[in-house]
């Protein structure tokens, strides 16, 4: 166990599988207390019970993002826990319809914005507050590489993540002199299980979209969103990190 977040208290939304456990994780080996908050709660418990396996301490939270009730309940529960609020990881998300705009579902297009883009408002709205009274913290909001370049195909997914990008900016500059940091992360497409079923052509030609050659792994993202929390990034805010294997250097 390290203790680079010893004494931290940190909300991890989506923790339950992919990057945000990869970032529960993390946070808990390296000394924080986490709440895993996922739509599941079998699936945060089980992340919390491979935090408290390894040594680490957690709470487990079911929630909808997309509801700003479930939200708040989240960071009510980091501080009725732990005591306070200093690190959030804004992160769950879903893929949503796809096609050109006038064959976007509309139900689908405002499910997806719920979950993608005002989920990470009402993160902010409730943890910003209990952050400040702590004496400051760091957030880092999960966008994507279509959060900085476009895709025909995915116009909802698109514009939610550019919204987190922009979202992201405006805040950080709110806050930065209150001790508050606000980074985005934008990953490129990351190995996981859910690709494990695609047909080999179709994963070849996600391979081929980054230029470094492979696909890039939850841990690797991980790395880049705990620097971001750290004090290591104490001069860090309003910030765009690509993990994206050069995706978006074209």
């Amino acid at each position: 166990m390290g203790e680079q977040f010893a004494g931290k208290t940190a909300v991890v939304t989506g923790g339950g599988s992919g990057i945000g456990k990869a970032v529960a994780l993390a946070l808990a080996a390296e000394g924080a207390n986490v709440v895993v908050n996922d739509l599941k709660l079998e699936t945060a418990l089980a992340v919390v019970d491979e935090i408290t396996a390894a040594g680490g301490t957690g709470t487990a939270v079911a929630g909808d993002v997309g509801n700003p009730v479930d939200v708040k309940a989240a960071v009510d529960t980091a501080v009725r826990e732990y005591g306070a609020l200093n690190l959030a990881f804004n992160n769950a998300g879903i893929g949503g319809p796809n096609g050109l705009l006038a064959d976007i579902d509309i139900e689908g297009y405002r499910k997806l914005m719920d979950v993608n883009l005002h989920s990470v408002f009402y993160g902010m709205y409730y943890q910003v507050p209990e952050m400040l009274k702590a004496g400051g913290g760091a957030i880092v909001n999960t966008s994507s590489i279509l959060g900085l370049v476009g895709e025909a195909s995915a116009v909802p997914y698109v514009t939610a993540k550019h919204g987190v990008a922009g979202m992201t900016k405006a805040a950080a500059l709110g806050y930065a002199s209150q001790g508050i940091r606000i980074n985005s992360v934008h990953p490129g497409y990351i190995d996981t299980p859910l690709l494990q079923g695609m047909p080999q052509e179709s994963y070849d030609g996600l391979v081929g979209l980054h230029p470094i050659g492979r696909l890039g792994t939850a841990d690797e993202v991980a790395e880049v969103v705990l620097f971001l929390l750290s004090d290591k990034a104490s001069f860090v805010t309003g910030s765009q990190y690509a993990v994206d294997g050069a995706y978006t250097t074209r």
